[in-house]
């Protein structure tokens, strides 16, 4: 008879596919290495997949294993909810790892500020930063991700989504740049752009100011994120646009100065979004609204 897969089974599946070994599967779990070793053979022929394999020095997750590893992270969420439903969190002692989608843009400005924030409060607590693959839903309804921080407010039904701040975006060039402090834009259509852009645009709301104004700049490079754009201007005579908080906090480091944009241009709204099955998680309300206290202001 084959074997049943339990719930302290699947806690070390997940264990491994977070670690990608043994070892760390073992020390995660706080259980010998020949128990977790036992443990992922019952695995695999419950499974009737090998899980791990060997891949170089180390081992990697079989396609079964990364396509069962998110519904087994939330069946274990769920389990967890469910035991813990009528009992008190108790946040300085919790052990728990949250994934959190980012783009490196905002990473940039507010990782440091979220892990000190929590970590202040519950030292056990571990937040897992993962770049933007997609805006897909999917990584929220599954459970393999538990917070997404970004721009936009999702229409989605099943998902919950709370304003952090609004953000400015500013104009970028290196230090020494000719370019005037307080430029017109008929001044910063001289000389040539990085755009900023995931999906490779070249085209946005400050082309549509100069347009109304008769006038049109040359983008000579389009890169995927603000970061990217920052790093780049660093090192050339492009002008650039990034948030705010970023041309602040990086911009003396990294030898540039910022300036106000010659134009009206719309605010970008940095929200959290999480799905509905997590409105009642009590560790999950007290992740959302640590991070809304330490990032909103």
């Amino acid at each position: 008879m084959p074997d049943q897969i339990d719930l302290n089974l699947l806690r070390v599946f997940d264990a491994l596919l977070q670690t990608g070994s043994v070892t760390g599967a073992a020390e995660q779990l706080t259980l010998s290495i020949p128990a977790t070793s036992r443990a992922l053979g019952r695995l695999r022929r419950a499974m009737k997949d090998p899980v791990l394999v060997r891949a170089g020095r180390g081992m990697a997750p079989t396609p079964f294993a990364l396509r069962t590893a998110p519904r087994v992270r939330s069946l274990l969420e769920e389990a967890s909810a469910l035991i813990n439903a009528d009992r008190e969190v108790r946040i300085a002692e919790l052990e728990r790892t949250f994934t959190i989608r980012i783009n490196d843009g905002v990473a940039t400005t507010l990782a440091a500020t979220a892990v000190e924030a929590t970590a202040a409060i519950a030292p056990g607590v571990v937040l897992r930063f993962v770049e933007e693959g997609s805006e897909s839903a999917e990584a929220l309804r599954d459970g393999s991700v538990d917070l997404d921080i970004g721009a936009g407010d999702p229409s989605a039904p099943d998902l919950r989504s709370a304003l952090l701040y609004r953000e400015r975006l500013v104009g970028i060039v290196r230090a020494d740049s000719k370019l005037s402090r307080t430029p017109t834009l008929a001044q910063l259509c001289r000389h040539p752009h990085v755009s900023a852009s995931r999906r490779g645009r070249t085209h946005g709301p400050l082309d549509e100011a100069l347009e109304a104004a008769g006038l049109r700049r040359q983008v000579a490079a389009v890169v995927p994120t603000p970061a990217v754009a920052a790093l780049l201007v660093s090192s050339s005579h492009y002008v650039g646009m990034v948030p705010q908080r970023l041309a602040e906090q990086y911009g003396k480091p990294l030898g540039l100065r910022w300036f106000p944009l010659p134009a009206t241009l719309p605010d970008v709204e940095i929200r959290l979004v999480w799905h509905a099955r997590l409105d009642a998680d009590p560790a999950q309300h007290w992740l959302r609204t640590t991070l809304r206290d330490a990032l909103s202001s």
